[in-house]
């Protein structure tokens, strides 16, 4: 999951010097952005439909239920593991079960990384077994593992000051929690920046807005010409008191031991299925949300939650009998985790047709009660998608905000196709991502289902409008 700021804009309707007037491209008569008012506007028995399904009607906690199946039958779901796979392959003949149309499967590479067994002791100045995540890729250590004095640093900056010290320790860092896409900089590159300066190995405070001595996991990266060095993210209470050691003048050692390994490229695939256009059935509206997720919990909010109510999306259009002009698109991403690698080789299939694709939407920062729509487009593209947030007043979730970039969709919207992703209440959100906490427990059926609703809303009028959203 990559998490992205955002920032709520009021835009005003800048058709307004065109609201009588015909306007023209490519020679075809376009429409008015007050005939796109009125279209849209009629759009609201249909959506009040959806919304009366999904929240209140008899596909209520139908995708809280569908993915408790799943997550309770294969648990979490590795890049590259076992349990993935047979996720793809349920997915798989769930959508052809629920009489959705060209399902199939597409082919990618994808990483393969196990942790095996890990720990970490604090040995000096007093014996504490530490809850630790390796992190995805890392390299595991020797069999007896590395036993070393620590270095506690707060910032990259201040590791650069203390370099000479860092040499032959292990450098853990404590650096505060101020948000997601900054902090999480630690944990990606933290490994790196310490074998720079000849560190044998690096414990990062994990990346969480609150901790109940909890780990949490994810990706980092190496760097080429820079040693690889093991490297695990350790609780936030366990930074912290280390910190509080080192200041007091403690000298701290840990053993770390990580029986992780990567291993050679493994096969997956990206999950596809759709309701084909009536209309245009070469111009799509694509819904996603990532299917694999990290080996700890069940990968139930990240992105469990966001793969389903993207099913979800499909099952309400097609429960109520509508097919819109446009061909809507699921797709279930493979190795999202990882760097978006399903994602990125779904892009390279089909980028030839982008000119075709009308919007992106994802869904992968929580499944909680929806705050409204990020979006990434044109200032005429943001007008029409207020105007159909306006239809979602019945559940009162109208708002459009900045930043509509994902993992998955960000290889779309650099080449100018409009893109939308679900924001919904993050409080919770950090508390749990990557972690054991990651459960089922963490879900809340009736605000799925209300996610639910705004992913089909969404969709579904985009999809059937008689023009596709404009681009810059």
């Amino acid at each position: 999951m990559k998490f992205l700021l955002f920032t709520f804009v009021g835009v005003v309707h800048l058709f307004s010097m065109n609201s009588g007037k015909a306007i023209y491209r490519n020679g075809i008569p376009q429409k008015t952005f007050q005939e796109i008012k009125e279209e849209i506007a009629c759009y609201g028995d249909i959506a009040k439909a959806i919304i009366n399904l999904a929240v209140y009607g008899k596909a209520q906690n139908r995708s809280y239920e569908r993915l408790a199946l799943l997550v309770d039958t294969v648990g979490p779901r590795l890049s590259g593991s076992k349990s993935l796979e047979k996720a793809i392959q349920i997915m798989y003949q769930n959508l052809q079960e629920d009489g959705l149309e060209n399902v199939h499967l597409e082919p990618v590479k994808i990483p393969h990384w196990e942790r095996g067994e890990e720990s970490a002791v604090m040995l000096e100045p007093r014996i504490h077994k530490m809850a630790i995540l390796g992190l995805g890729s890392s390299i595991g250590t020797p069999p007896e593992g590395i036993t070393a004095e620590v270095l506690v640093v707060t910032s990259f900056e201040e590791l650069q000051r203390r370099a000479p010290e860092a040499r032959g320790k292990i450098v853990v860092y404590n650096q505060p929690y101020t948000n997601y896409s900054r902090t999480v900089q630690y944990r990606v590159q933290g490994a790196v920046e310490a074998a720079k300066v000849g560190a044998l190995a690096s414990l990062i405070r994990s990346v969480a807005s609150f901790s109940i001595y909890s780990p949490h996991t994810g990706i980092q990266e190496y760097q080429d010409g820079v040693p690889k060095i093991p490297t695990a993210c350790i609780t936030v209470e366990d930074a912290e008191m280390m910190s509080r050691m080192a200041s007091r003048g403690n000298r701290i050692v840990v053993q770390l031991k990580m029986g992780a390994k990567n291993y050679p490229d493994a096969d997956s695939f990206n999950t596809v299925a759709e309701i084909v256009g009536s209309k245009y059935p070469e111009q799509v509206v694509l819904v996603s949300g990532h299917l694999d997720s990290w080996d700890v919990g069940q990968g139930a909010m990240d992105d469990g939650g966001g793969a389903f109510i993207s099913w979800e999306a499909l099952s309400l259009v097609k429960d109520l009998g509508l097919r819109p002009k446009r061909t809507l698109r699921l797709v279930l991403w493979t190795a999202e985790e990882q760097g978006g690698i399903g994602a990125f080789q779904y892009y390279q299939s089909h980028k030839a047709n982008s000119s075709n694709y009308s919007l992106v939407m994802e869904s992968d920062l929580g499944t909680f009660l929806p705050s409204g729509l990020q979006f990434t487009g044109s200032d005429k593209a943001r007008a029409i998608m207020e105007e159909v947030m306006s239809l979602l007043k019945p559940i009162n979730i109208t708002r459009v905000f900045r930043a509509g970039e994902g993992a998955d969709i960000n290889f779309w919207i650099q080449a100018g196709v409009p893109g939308a992703s679900l924001l919904d209440d993050l409080y919770k959100y950090f508390f749990f991502h990557h972690s054991h906490g990651d459960t089922m427990t963490v879900m809340d059926p009736k605000q799925m289902n209300v996610a639910a609703a705004v992913w089909a809303v969404v969709s579904y009028v985009i999809a059937d409008m008689e023009e596709m959203l404009p681009r810059s």
